[in-house]
């Protein structure tokens, strides 16, 4: 028995300390957190803030109805250099290398200027914009269970520029950890993403336990096959009809735009916030703006050039610009033990 007790003395003691644990080892709350490095004090520093909130005898406990965290997806949770945000990939390879898929002429000439900006560094102009338009226009017809199959099938492809890694695999192990550790400590998690809603549905299934009614995505709208154009007010769905896209864009869910969708949506501000970019940090800033807790955001720079095609020089600016608010960064470079796990190598460098 004292061995026993000894024992979990010492894993309490290790985890507080360094927030790196065997996988198959837990902390004396049952959580378990792997992954990140020993000396990782951002990592040590969230868990010790999750232990006191979530503390019902401590003075900054929070209910477990007002524990609510958001994640963006790419970049945050995924990668988005495999060459780009799946997404993104995933709207090129449908338009220029899908036969069964006739695409208009401008969408074409759009989708060939986008794969070349991600091989030379120069997006075309407006491309999120764009692409977010021209990406919901691809998917018109098709059924939401369509486009989640379609997704599906990419998943499966390689990961450009990574040995043995394909895309629908490429999850930051230590944001993984991360997410479930909240969820293990009364938390209840949110994916808020640039993509669309569906295709995130499909990126984070058998990975992340999020139901897809709590995933926050870009959205295009939807009406009934038999619907020709009529306003929802004057139709009714009928029993032929299947629930089509209807091929425009009612919102890219990036920077403000995920403010009011936050709101909307979940209708309280969160507790905590996980972002990687500019188009997370209005998110982060709704975050820490709560007036009711004492919020924080969380921004993970990808400034890891060995594990993954990051770079130092180009998070900079980020990081100041981080400091200045008050958010606080995580080094993907210096606080995760792996990013994808060990078999994974750089294969091309991306520019």
């Amino acid at each position: 028995m004292l061995k026993k007790i000894a024992g979990i003395i010492c894993v309490s003691i290790c985890f507080t300390a360094c927030c790196t644990l065997p996988e198959d080892s837990a902390s004396a709350d049952g959580a378990v957190i792997s992954h990140w490095t020993a000396g990782s004090e951002v990592a040590a520093d969230l868990v010790k803030y999750v232990r006191d909130v979530s503390d019902e005898n401590s003075p900054n406990f929070v209910p477990k109805e007002d524990r609510i965290a958001v994640f963006d997806l790419d970049g945050t949770l995924v990668g988005e250099t495999y060459p780009s945000y799946f997404d993104w990939v995933l709207f090129t390879h449908r338009v220029l290398h899908d036969p069964s898929y006739k695409a208009p002429a401008d969408m074409k000439k759009f989708a060939r200027e986008l794969e070349n900006g991600w091989k030379t560094g120069k997006l075309p102009k407006d491309a999120e914009k764009r692409h977010a338009v021209y990406s919901t226009l691809s998917y018109k017809g098709m059924t939401p269970d369509e486009l989640k199959d379609y997704a599906r099938a990419f998943k499966k492809t390689r990961a450009e520029g990574f040995d043995n890694l394909n895309r629908g695999d490429s999850f930051f192990l230590p944001m993984v950890s991360m997410l479930k550790y909240l969820q293990d400590n009364g938390f209840t998690v949110f994916v808020v993403s640039g993509t669309e809603r569906n295709i995130v549905r499909v990126m984070i299934e058998d990975v992340l336990d999020i139901p897809s009614y709590m995933v926050l995505g870009t959205d295009g709208n939807m009406v009934a096959s038999g619907q020709n154009g009529k306003d929802g007010l004057n139709y009714v769905y009928q029993p032929d009809d299947r629930l089509i896209y209807g091929g425009k864009l009612i919102s890219k869910n990036v920077k403000m735009n995920k403010v009011p969708l936050i709101a909307r949506e979940i209708g309280k501000v969160p507790l905590l916030a996980f972002g990687n970019s500019s188009g997370d940090l209005s998110m982060a800033q709704y975050t820490v703006n709560n007036a009711k807790y004492p919020a924080r955001a969380y921004i993970l720079l990808g400034n890891d050039s060995l594990r993954e095609h990051g770079s130092v020089a180009k998070t900079e600016s980020l990081k100041k610009y981080c400091d200045d608010h008050g958010f606080r960064t995580i080094s993907m470079k210096d606080d995760f033990s792996t990013v994808y796990g060990e078999n994974v190598t750089l294969s091309e460098p991306q520019k």
